[in-house]
């Protein structure tokens, strides 16, 4: 087996250095990688649970001041950190599942099968069963049978006991890292989940309206055609990476009538239209969407023109995080010679003059924020949902003791 913590320096120095690009390939990877730290973690005899999430914590701090603008990494170390106290409640309902209590306050156990449990132990134990139980779910204690092992006596009492402390951390990883192939593969399907809906939402003859280049979006309109609708698409080209071009070819390629058109002309094209679809770089906490520079214009020109601004995301790409939380990187720039060829302008840009300040800034942002009111459906894997229901999915998929990372910024809005 690899070093692991050489593979977690390779992931992020990828991150760094950009070689890592799009939330899916970002999020299957960072999934894999902390699929392996868990693997290779060796865990206390007792609270096997924290130490997980110490260490998850720790590499997913990392990952993410890494290359904070890309999202996705915080939202699957946040998914995992999840997976890990659900596993870890789901163990001790399973290890406190067969005590049961006996009306008018008298407590029962009863042991499961395989078990032999002394009388006498038994009696004793019944005694107090109550502030054991309580001390094994504070204390996270690997037991399943508190009361027999407790007043057991010899050397078996205590082989069991070692026996049990083993079973329980190898149990404990083996449901987290199931749990987490489980991540793995919604990830990798959410395309496909997402496209199976799209014939519930795209009708016959519609013009549909896109921006930027998204396999999602492309996957979603490809399923609408394969079952047999027929629509237009208008694809905002998307300058100055023009990345519309792109989707425009891969439209055409499977069939789908197309028109492209600039950025610029999509208020004065938006009223032929039936539906804005697009796809996004994350869902935040408050039902807004980060998305591709240019995607705020569009959302007001659909609300101007009461045209549905729908959105189309994996669950992986929710952020439980809110747009204004300082910890969120909504944007990042490019470089100026995708707006300018070499040497134009230079005489303004020139650092050599008197003033030693350039004439002529060049801002090229990657990003832009849709907030909440201008989204009309958000469509996921799970289904569609409106952006005010974005809350009830985040405490399904998140733990709010997660959302800030970092326990130094503790302080921070969430």
């Amino acid at each position: 087996m690899p070093d692991i913590q050489g593979v977690v320096n390779e992931f992020i120095d990828k991150l760094k250095k950009r070689k890592v690009e799009g939330s899916l390939e970002t999020a299957q990877l960072t999934a894999e990688l902390l699929r392996s730290v868990i693997s290779a973690q060796k865990l206390p005899p007792t609270n096997q649970a924290a130490a997980l999430i110490e260490a998850v914590r720790d590499v997913g701090e990392k990952l993410i001041a890494a290359n904070p603008v890309e999202l996705s990494v915080g939202n699957i170390v946040r998914r995992v950190l999840h997976i890990i106290r659900e596993e870890d409640v789901s163990l001790l309902t399973s290890d406190t599942g067969n005590l049961t209590l006996l009306p008018g306050g008298d407590e029962k156990e009863t042991v499961g099968q395989g078990d032999q449990c002394d009388p006498f132990a038994a009696a004793i134990g019944a005694e107090s069963l109550r502030p054991q139980l309580l001390h094994m779910l504070l204390g996270n204690m690997p037991n399943s049978a508190a009361a027999c092992h407790t007043y057991s006596f010899g050397e078996n009492a205590e082989e069991k006991s070692k026996s049990d402390i083993f079973g329980r951390s190898r149990k404990l990883k083996h449901d987290v890292i199931e749990a987490i192939n489980v991540l793995i593969e919604d990830i990798d399907t959410s395309h496909e989940l997402i496209g199976e809906q799209a014939v519930e939402h795209i009708h016959q003859s519609e013009v549909i309206l896109t921006l930027g280049q998204s396999r999602t979006v492309l996957e979603f309109l490809r399923a609408a055609k394969d079952n047999k609708r027929s629509f237009r698409v208008f694809v905002a080209e998307g300058a100055p990476r023009y990345q519309g071009h792109a989707l425009a070819q891969e439209l055409v390629g499977r069939g789908l009538k197309t028109t492209v058109i600039t950025d610029s002309a999509v208020f004065a094209m938006i009223s032929r239209t039936n539906m804005v679809i697009v796809g996004v770089h994350a869902v935040m906490a408050n039902g807004g969407v980060i998305a591709p520079v240019g995607m705020n214009m569009v959302a007001l020109a659909a609300q101007k023109h009461a045209v549905p601004f729908v959105v189309v995301a994996g669950i992986h790409k929710l952020c439980p995080l809110y747009p204004d939380n300082p910890e969120v990187s909504s944007n990042n720039l490019r470089s100026p010679s995708e707006l300018l060829e070499f040497g134009e302008f230079s005489a303004c840009m020139d650092f050599g003059c008197l003033g030693g300040a350039p004439l002529v800034h060049v801002m090229n942002p990657v990003f832009d924020y849709v907030p909440p009111e201008l989204v009309s459906l958000i469509i996921t894997d799970i289904g569609g949902h409106k952006p005010s229901y974005v809350y009830r999915l985040i405490n399904d998929y998140y733990s709010s003791e997660d959302f800030v990372l970092n326990p130094k910024d503790a302080s921070l809005k969430v």
